[in-house]
């Protein structure tokens, strides 16, 4: 009789080490695939962000404020509908919430529910156009009411959070800002002297990746939050990538930033969507954040 071929113990270890070279090796290429699509569905919130930002100052005729003018606010409305403009206390966030096809937050469910209700449920409703999805999902922290005006409601409740934040050079200048997302104040399309195309409207904020899921500064408030660092940034500031820190107490230093490799999202003021490098020169990156200060830009390649 002949002796069937079969595998010596050598063979097959041979076999094993060169399937584990091959899938060393089609690791990256496939993590490098992954983070791409991540990427582009990221980029993706932000334009959606951006036309929703075009459908408000064309209903409207300005563009969401930034809220304010602090942090401390509830949503407003009057005789149940949500105030806009220089009324409205919530931030972009919130003014934005019927052009993203969540005008039943927007509205706050029940129409005859409390004003302190409606307001709740916009704070605590996550929507996932709001995370970027190299960084997190969709994310809510429970935690009792600190807001203070017009009321405080004494209730605990979830406080849906942001990955994404309103621009503007700093605060010395203008006390409402200075880009296109202002302090109780609103900007029209004619306001912005520089040109939509040549102004940042939103990006990608920096955050401390071991803190997520945890009340910190600059990651507490939410998405609806008003004038405040959870919602806006300062391009006056080098953006950085994201990082990991035992400090919750730091929280990015109001940096723009992501959890992609080499760069962040940014969405224009016409709704283009840029990929800016963290290394962006920063005379380039500060003259982007301001609306109207007549000084040329060439954007990143």
């Amino acid at each position: 009789m002949k002796r069937q071929a079969a595998f010596t113990l050598v063979e097959l270890l041979v076999v094993i080490a060169i399937i584990g070279i091959l899938v060393a090796l089609l690791m990256p290429a496939v993590q490098g695939a992954r983070e791409s699509a991540r990427r582009l569905r990221c980029s993706n919130n932000l334009y959606n962000l951006g036309r929703a930002f075009q459908a408000h100052e064309e209903t409207h005729g300005f563009f969401p404020t930034a809220g304010g003018p602090t942090w401390e606010w509830h949503m407003t409305y009057e005789n149940g509908v949500p105030t806009v403009g220089e009324r409205q206390h919530g931030g972009w966030g919130f003014q934005i919430l019927k052009h993203i096809e969540a005008t039943a937050v927007w509205i706050g469910g029940d129409k005859n529910a409390a004003d302190q209700e409606r307001s709740i449920l916009a704070i605590s409703t996550p929507n996932p156009i709001f995370f970027c999805p190299s960084r997190r999902r969709p994310e809510v922290v429970v935690a009792k009411d600190w807001l203070k005006y017009p009321w405080n409601t004494g209730q605990t409740f979830g406080h849906a959070k942001n990955d994404y934040a309103a621009a503007t050079l700093d605060r010395s200048t203008d006390s409402a800002g200075d880009g296109i997302v202002r302090n109780m104040k609103i900007t029209q399309a004619a306001h912005v002297r520089d040109g939509l195309s040549n102004t940042i409207l939103l990006a990608e904020k920096r955050h401390n990746l071991n803190c997520l899921g945890r009340l910190v500064v600059n990651d507490n408030e939410g998405y609806t939050c008003g004038w405040n660092h959870d919602t806006l940034r300062f391009t006056g500031r080098q953006p950085m990538p994201d990082f990991y820190s035992d400090d919750c107490g730091d929280a990015g230093n109001d940096l723009f930033g992501s959890s992609h490799p080499t760069g962040f999202n940014v969405v224009m003021g016409d709704g283009a969507v840029k990929f800016f490098p963290f290394d962006i020169d920063l005379t380039t990156f500060r003259n982007l954040g301001n609306r109207a200060d007549g000084k040329a830009v060439v954007l990143p390649d």
